[in-house]
This record gives C-alpha cells, sequence and structure tokens, in this order.
C-alpha cells in the first residue's frame, strides 16, 4: 500500500481502503447485498489486517449505503459437509481475531443491518458508533443454523449468555437505543453523525501512545479469560511495558506542564 497517498481510494472492490493521515477507512461496498459478507469481503478485510501500512495508528470500518452489514451472504452458501463448516467458521475465527487482536484500534460505524456476521465484525471492533437506523440481531437460530463467527464469545460477553440465548431463540430485534443500552454501541448519535464522530474518536486515538493501545487491546481481553491471580500478575506487566521507554517520560512530562503529549 502506498502510504504517501491521503484520502485516495486504495481499493475498490468489496472492501475500499482510504487513509488520511494515521487513519485508514475501511468501506464495505456491496450496498446491493446490504453490505452482506462474502468471501471477498472477507479477503479484504484479511489483507488489510495481515499487512496494514505503517503510518496507520487507527481504523474505522463502515458500510456503503446506510447498512454495516446484513450477515453472511447466504445465498452464495452451498451445501457443506461438517467438516467444511468447521474449517469456514475456524477461518472467521481466525479473522475477528486480526481485527481485535491486530494491534489497531478499531471503530466501527454502525448504521442500518448489523446482523449475524455483521454484528460478529462489529463486536470484534474495539469502538462502537452507532446512528438511530442500526438494528442488532443474531437470526441464525431462525434460519436453522448457529452462529460461527465467534457471537458466543463477543456478543455473548457482552450481553450475557441468558439474553445471548433469548435473542437467538426468538430473533428479536434490539433497535439502536437499545443496543446502546446494552453495549452493542458505545456512542449512540444522530442520523448522519456516525462517520463524523468516529473520526473524531479515531484520531484521539491515534494521538496515544502506540504501545499503551497495544496492550489496552490484547491485555484487558486477555485477561479477562484468566484467573484472578493470574490477571493481576499479566496487568502488572502489562504496566511495567508501558511505564519504560520515550512515550512514558512525554506522559509525565506533559502532565506536569499541564500540555497535551506528543506521542512517537
Amino acid at each position: 500500500m502506498d502510504q504517501d497517498k491521503s484520502a485516495d481510494a486504495l481499493a475498490a472492490g468489496p472492501v475500499a481502503v482510504s487513509v488520511e493521515g494515521a487513519i485508514a477507512t475501511l468501506t464495505f461496498r456491496r450496498p446491493e447485498k446490504r453490505n452482506a459478507i462474502n468471501e471477498a469481503i472477507n479477503d479484504g478485510l484479511r489483507a488489510f489486517f495481515a499487512n496494514p501500512p505503517k503510518c496507520v495508528r487507527a481504523v474505522i470500518i463502515r458500510g456503503e449505503g446506510g447498512h454495516f452489514s446484513a450477515g453472511l451472504d447466504l445465498g452464495e452458501q452451498s451445501a457443506r459437509e461438517p467438516a467444511e463448516v468447521l474449517r469456514h467458521s475456524r477461518k472467521w475465527h481466525e479473522l475477528m481475531d486480526m481485527i481485535q487482536f491486530g494491534g489497531l484500534p478499531v471503530v466501527a460505524v454502525l448504521t442500518g443491518s448489523v446482523i449475524g456476521g455483521g454484528l460478529e465484525i462489529a463486536t470484534a471492533c474495539h469502538v462502537r458508533v452507532a446512528e438511530p437506523s442500526a438494528r442488532f440481531q443474531l437470526p441464525e437460530g431462525k434460519r436453522g443454523i448457529f452462529v460461527g463467527g465467534g457471537a458466543t464469545v463477543r456478543v455473548g460477553r457482552i450481553l450475557g449468555p441468558d439474553r445471548m440465548t433469548e435473542m437467538m431463540l426468538t430473533g428479536r430485534v434490539f433497535e439502536a437505543e437499545e443496543g446502546h443500552r446494552l453495549g452493542l454501541a458505545h456512542y449512540l448519535v444522530g442520523e448522519g453523525e456516525a462517520m463524523d464522530k468516529a473520526l473524531s474518536l479515531a484520531a484521539d486515538i491515534a494521538s496515544n501512545a502506540e504501545l499503551v493501545n497495544y496492550l489496552i487491546i490484547h491485555s484487558i481481553a486477555r485477561i479477562d479469560d484468566m484467573s484472578r491471580g493470574d490477571g493481576l500478575y499479566a496487568e502488572s506487566l502489562s504496566a511495567a511495558l508501558s511505564q519504560s521507554g520515550v512515550d512514558a517520560k512525554e506522559g509525565l512530562n506533559a502532565f506536569l506542564e499541564k500540555r497535551k503529549p506528543n506521542f512517537r
């Protein structure tokens, strides 16, 4: 990727990538399908997160045409044997881990359909901004299938297993306000305002110390999987790493001098 180009579309396929300064914006471009996720979109996401431009310090993911994503494109799915379904699911898990643990903070702009696999992608992101049009749903149970892209871990941890069970059994839809209240979105803004809010948040996040952002992304989620004692030890290791080097010195000096820090 050409790191010297700003606000220039670096990919014109189903995932368009543009870079403006330290922020990359990834846009799903299947509006006629409400940005239903096919293999081409997954490949586009995988290609970006496997090798992001070195100048990028925060990422925004959005959907073109009023919808984030209506989920897996079932129209492109063919009958699969169990072993094939298993491998397909594990590929999704690998991609969701690339988004969540790739080291770059990711902000999701949630509009319209945030359904099934779309919700799985959204909950792999670190910050979620929703507009009033956003609708959250896991309809797999009503389609005779089970989630396979990580919802039981990511959505389940946000909602809790009891509420996710009910959500899947009934196929209920959470509108934007309720989804925000439940934690599926961190911010609820006015119609047409989510992208501006996401850009503001991404710029603010990108100004943090790069190592601290990396530790926040990795340590908190992993500590949640640990025992209490192991988690506290991992916290101490993260604190020790963060408080060494030039960024830690800059942060302390900026505090003492009552100015905004200027991290590397």
